[in-house]
């Protein structure tokens, strides 16, 4: 029988790298250039009322002297992205921004979990703990809610917000209060700096291959064959290709994964808000896999992670085991702003190539096999879907 090893660690370079971040977050091209100048109506009139609060403030705000230009600057900018209602768009001030690009270089410093916002409460919530990273260790559980971090309420943050005050410098720690059902705990964490492998391969019971993936940066297709390569997959029973807990990365190494596993045709749509889309087929870098492919799938498996399980399932390379996943069909871009930060704004959807728009809805495995392990115990225990995928492969030798 099968025990959990990485299930737990979800995205690597883009969220182990800021230690805490969004799940399902799906990048199309990263520091592209400033969009033009779009009109919206008339936007000189739309904008006096907001230099007339900047001037009221600057010339009768009681306080008017200690006020920095840059804060309102950033506080008008925030509150003009918030008002899109889009948890995937983000503003991120210059330091935020600089931990982010920072954090594409590999190594990582926080510690160590995946988040995301549950839609219904607009709490934000842990959806893996890495393995090995400093919150398993202090017993930080998916499903935990963050609650109050070094004493301040996250209540109303977004998760750019929460993540730049939950990471920090390697040594130092924080402190955060969770929610766990009806209980409330408080946790003292000391941030750690470390460097994950995105891709984890060996060999299971059975003569079965098994790959994990747990980021999609840009390595990530390259790794997977390597990997491919050195467990002579075509010559084992059967490959089990890891999702579980993958928030996504970037859209083009998706693109990469997935044509590795399809041969040729469409892997996806990229639909614009103008109308006009982008069709993106199978690169022709096919690994030509010749066992059966089982994709294991989960609720931390997003958005490029859906990208590619979808595409799969809907080419009919694989078989999906697993649960139905996140659900998160959107791209953003991350632009550079001239003052230093940047801005995470989503800029089109991604349709399977079935044209279907798994927003909010996921992808669905061909097998359902449902796991909440709700202790480190259960965690690092048996793991019921792998085991599922392993009898599947193995139940006709």
């Amino acid at each position: 029988m099968a025990t959990i090893r990485k299930h737990a660690t979800k995205i690597q370079s883009v969220l182990l790298f800021l230690a805490v971040f969004t799940a399902g977050f799906a990048l199309g091209n990263l520091n592209t250039p400033s969009v033009a100048q779009t009109a919206f109506g008339d936007t000189e009139d739309a904008f006096a009322p907001l230099y007339q609060v900047f001037n009221l403030i600057q010339s009768e705000y009681v306080d008017a002297d200690i006020v920095e230009v840059p804060d309102l600057v950033d506080g008008a900018i925030q509150g003009m992205v918030d008002s899109l209602g889009d948890q995937y768009s983000g503003y991120m001030a210059p330091t935020m921004y600089d931990m982010f690009n920072t954090d594409l270089s590999g190594d990582v410093e926080g510690i160590g979990v995946v988040i995301r916002t549950n839609e219904e409460t607009g709490e934000i919530e842990v959806v893996n703990v890495l393995e090995g990273a400093a919150a398993r260790q202090a017993g930080v559980l998916p499903g935990d809610i963050f609650w109050e971090v070094d004493g301040e309420s996250v209540a109303g943050m977004n998760q750019t917000e929460l993540a730049g005050i939950v990471r920090g410098p390697a040594g130092t720690d924080v402190t955060i209060t969770f929610k766990r059902d009806e209980e409330f705990i408080e946790l003292t964490i000391t941030r750690v700096r470390f460097s994950v492998p995105i891709v984890t391969s060996e060999i299971l019971d059975g003569d079965i291959a098994y790959i994990e993936l747990t980021e999609f940066n840009g390595n990530a297709s390259a790794a997977i064959q390597e990997a491919i390569d050195e467990l002579d997959v075509n010559n084992r029973a059967g490959l089990i290709f890891d999702l579980r807990g993958n928030p996504g990365g970037l859209l083009r190494s998706a693109i990469d994964v997935a044509s590795l596993f399809i041969e040729d045709g469409t892997i996806l749509y990229e639909a614009f808000g103008d109308g006009t889309e982008e069709v993106f087929e199978a690169t022709g870098d096919y690994a030509n896999i010749q066992v059966p492919i089982v994709v294991l799938v989960d609720e931390g498996s997003a958005s490029a992670s859906e990208l590619v399980s979808g595409a799969m399932k809907v080419s009919q390379v694989a078989t999906l085991i697993g649960e139905t996943t996140f659900g998160k069909g959107t791209v953003q871009t991350i632009q550079p702003l001239d003052n230093g930060g940047g801005l995470r704004l989503t800029i089109a959807r991604y349709l399977l190539p079935d044209r279907n728009w798994i927003h909010d809805i996921g992808v669905e495995p061909d097998v359902l096999v449902e796991w909440n392990p709700e202790t480190i115990e259960e965690m690092e225990g048996e793991d019921p879907q792998l085991n599922a995928a392993l009898e599947f492969l193995t139940a006709d030798n």
